[in-house]
């Protein structure tokens, strides 16, 4: 048997990581100088959305955030406590050229498996992505382990999903994009008032990038609704996944609308993880699937 682990940048609800029997390690966030663990394994998804809505209301007024790494250190001890049980290690990361979470893991691994006698193994997947894209590797990787499937079994069926799935979301304020160097301050501030929303994109490479700009949020609402539904494969095997920056009643309506195009296996439909969600604002909306690749067809 193995233990599966994700950051919780990987936006699993507390309970979907407990039906799946997955281990989130959590970042730490520091909000006007308060440390905030981003992950609550106890919260029922209505805390969630509840502590969603205080965190980006916060975001709205202003308060100073800053975030920060998984240290090797915890790595080390998550994955100790599986070597211990007796047990492999299946850890699926959020994107290293997002974040150099990666990196501590891939450190954490080798000083554990250059002690390690036992044979015990850890596989390290960069899910080359953020958000529900990791958590829903992870479900899928829960399944299969379900299976009687090894953790090598695993990572290999797991690998070449990576570039399959698929992460489009909007943003509510130019702004938050701008901070962090996406885009120049003053386009946010020309595009705020001309209320152009960009639709943004995972590459194949695990980067963040433009693949369009709309005008207004509605349009871009429904711009991620027809890019699901014209790229999805196998839908009615698909669990979708939404995250939202405090944006409820649109995830609502993108789960209604997607209902009528297609047949879907099912939704999760959470609060956006505080990690990534300091980095795109409040009023953002996700959209995760798997489809043929990353190259999307234009809706």
């Amino acid at each position: 048997m193995f233990q599966i682990f994700v950051d919780s940048a990987a936006n699993l609800p507390a309970v979907t990581a407990k039906k799946y029997n997955i281990h989130v390690i959590s970042f730490v966030n520091l909000i006007s100088g308060k440390e905030v663990t981003c992950y609550n394994p106890d919260l029922s998804p209505e805390e969630e959305r509840e502590k969603g809505k205080e965190y980006y209301d916060a975001m709205r007024k202003g308060c100073e955030i800053k975030t920060g790494l998984i240290s090797t250190a915890t790595f080390e001890e998550k994955f100790q406590k599986a070597f211990d049980a007796d047990q492999d290690v299946l850890y699926l990361s959020l994107s290293k050229n997002i974040s150099g979470n990666f990196n501590s893991a891939r450190l954490a691994a080798e000083e554990l498996l250059s002690q390690n006698t036992t044979g015990r193994k850890i596989r390290l997947i960069d899910s080359l992505n953020a958000s529900l894209a990791q958590g829903l590797l992870a479900i899928y990787a829960s399944i299969m382990r379900d299976k009687g499937m090894s953790v090598d079994e695993v990572a290999d069926s797991i690998e070449p999903l990576v570039g399959k799935m698929n992460g489009v979301f909007t943003v509510g304020d130019l702004k938050y994009l701008s901070r962090t160097g996406r885009i120049k301050g003053s386009i946010a501030t020309i595009g705020n008032v001309l209320k152009i929303k960009p639709i943004l994109r995972g590459n194949k490479d695990g980067y963040i990038v433009t693949y369009k700009n709309v005008r207004g949020r509605k349009a871009a609402l429904n711009t991620l609704i027809n890019l699901v539904c014209d790229n999805i494969i196998k839908p009615e095997e698909q669990i979708i996944d939404i995250a939202h920056a405090d944006a409820y009643e649109d995830s609502l309506y993108i789960m209604d609308k997607i209902r009528e195009k297609i047949n879907v296996r099912d939704f999760i439909n959470t609060s956006y993880d505080f990690c990534t969600g300091s980095h795109v604002g409040p009023d953002t909306i996700a959209l995760f699937f798997i489809g043929k690749d990353r190259e999307l067809a234009h809706s």
